[in-house]
């Protein structure tokens, strides 16, 4: 399953390619409290059909209106993107149910070779972080690379968005909790691939967007280099497996690294990764094992709900503190 802004790309290209006329929305800027945050992409093409959001339906009535009236047809005529600004005044932050009073700056673009979306998507695929300008007086676009999580820029020449690859989740070791976890992360979006080399377990597994691999855990790590926007989760229980996987995956960017198991079995899987394949207290320190926020979990659905939610805390800049490891030889509950 694609994430949002890449499906939002490539509708966008296919209606653009079938000679649909397209309009590519961007939220540029926000004041006070708004429904999508900056950088949010929707798509408008000619019969007034729309992929993604800019502000949970409100809006998006809005600009379909216009497109009803012609919209669409009248800023592809013209070429050259607009700025629309929505929610200036008490009234229209009612009217169109802006929370608190709240403004959101629109960038309406005309989709054309111009545009450079083949471009946009091919280097997202490839995992390429990507920043994109738009001049607003020609409708010209350049590509670079850039990171991946940059705030919108708008100034009256030009909007500068940041696009990249798509956020992914490696999961060692196909199970029921396996597939709680892969289905959650498929609803928000994310690229999953389970690796388990173990036949008995992996000949049974599967799920419709899943890639499954039969590598072992450290060559899949190895080939496919976990980056900056890569979580990596261990569920096998078996050391010979999952400590292949956390070796390397600490070694990476990868964003989330987590284990499952007691907090006995955490504490003994940190001492092994020290003492045994020398991983400095830093490394470990990138550990969450056990894996997942202390929700009372104790059903595969429950943890994998746990799991998911922690990875997408982290993902979201809110760096929760591991929980504190125990000595192997200490008490544990």
């Amino acid at each position: 399953m694609e994430d949002l802004d890449t499906l939002v790309l490539r509708t966008a290209q296919a209606w653009h390619a079938a000679g649909e006329p397209v309009v590519l929305v961007t939220v540029a800027r926000t004041w006070g409290s708004s429904p999508r945050p900056p950088g949010s992409l929707m798509a408008i093409n000619g019969q007034g059909h729309t992929v993604g959001s800019v502000s949970g339906g409100c809006i998006e009535d809005d600009l379909i209106q216009r497109i009803r009236e012609g919209g669409v047809n009248a800023v592809c005529a013209a070429n050259t993107p607009m700025v629309l600004r929505y929610g200036i005044t008490a009234d229209e932050a009612h009217r169109f149910g802006l929370p608190c009073g709240g403004t959101v700056e629109l960038v309406l673009e005309p989709v054309g070779a111009h545009s450079r979306l083949d471009e946009l998507l091919a280097a997202c695929a490839q995992r390429r972080s990507t920043e994109r300008v738009l001049n607003l007086q020609t409708g010209q676009v350049t590509l670079q690379e850039g990171r991946r999580d940059g705030v919108p820029q708008l100034t009256e020449q030009q909007l500068t968005t940041f696009l990249g690859p798509q956020v992914r989740l490696i999961v060692i070791g196909a199970g029921d909790l396996s597939r709680f976890l892969c289905q959650i992360a498929l609803s928000l979006g994310f690229e999953v691939v389970v690796c388990d080399p173990r036949e008995d377990h992996r000949a049974s597994w599967h799920l419709t967007g899943v890639s499954v691999s039969h590598e072992m855990p450290d060559d899949l790590i190895l080939r496919l280099q976990p980056d900056a926007r890569t979580a990596v989760v261990a569920l096998t229980h078996d050391p010979k497996l999952d400590d292949l996987a956390l070796i390397d995956a600490l070694q990476s960017k990868a964003f989330y690294v987590g284990a499952i198991g007691s907090r006995r079995n955490s504490a003994l899987r940190r001492e092994r990764l020290q003492t045994h394949f020398g991983l400095s207290e830093t490394l470990l320190q990138k550990l969450h094992s056990p894996a997942g926020l202390d929700i009372g979990s104790k059903t595969p659905a429950e943890i994998a709900l746990s799991i998911m939610a922690e990875v997408v805390a982290i993902q979201n800049g809110k760096m929760l503190k591991p929980p504190q490891p125990i000595a192997p030889g200490q008490a544990c509950d």
